[in-house]
């Protein structure tokens, strides 16, 4: 067997428990084990300083991948619109400041584009995933997910921008949306389905 195939855990480059539970959501029963990586909070933390997403996934895990004997993967997601020059992009969480809470990054994203109106609202979440072995990368995939930013917050499921994502395959935002159908429209469940496929 592979090594790949002969793997029984995956390790999440984080220590984000909720960030856990939505990848556990995601994985096929009984393929993988997910698992934090033990000993993340007592590791110096990765600084995700690079201009793309796919540099910040890759680094991280690379980076924690050295700790573990075991597959560790990372990810790196965030909001890109083109009418704002991709902003806010890879600063998608720092948007409004180191600190800043959702309420106040979607005032602020809001607030670029007031008196935008149709294609200049178009925009796009973005996910891409890193899995490495040892300091060796493995896989690289990502996951994307069209929609357009809408004049105002709707519904109260979700985080982040979830509630201004206006996402046109169900005509709701992605903080109407179930679980189940996030899950299934979202770039990070594209995303991670995508890392199956290739683990595969």
């Amino acid at each position: 067997m592979s090594e790949i195939s002969s793997a029984k855990r995956l390790y999440l480059a984080s220590g984000n428990g909720g960030k856990l539970r939505e990848y556990r959501a995601l994985a096929e029963t009984g393929e993988y084990e997910l698992e934090l990586l033990p000993g993340f909070s007592g590791l110096a933390e990765f600084a995700e300083d690079a201009p793309t997403f796919a540099e910040n996934a890759t680094g991280k895990a690379l980076y924690y991948s050295r700790t573990s004997e075991g597959l560790v993967f990372a990810d790196d997601s965030g909001l890109v619109v083109p009418a704002l020059g991709g902003a806010p992009g890879v600063l998608s969480a720092r948007y409004a400041g180191t600190g800043a809470s959702d309420a106040q990054k979607i005032g602020k994203l809001l607030g670029e584009l007031s008196g935008k109106t149709g294609a200049e609202r178009n925009a796009y979440f973005v996910c891409v995933i890193a899995a490495a072995k040892q300091g060796r990368a493995v896989a690289i995939v990502s996951g994307k997910s069209e929609g357009s930013i809408a004049e105002a917050a709707m519904g109260s499921g979700g985080f982040g921008y979830d509630p201004i994502f206006y996402c046109r395959e169900l005509g709701k935002s992605f903080a109407e949306l179930t679980a189940e159908q996030k899950n299934l429209l979202s770039h990070r469940g594209r995303a991670f389905r995508r890392l199956m496929e290739v683990l595969r």
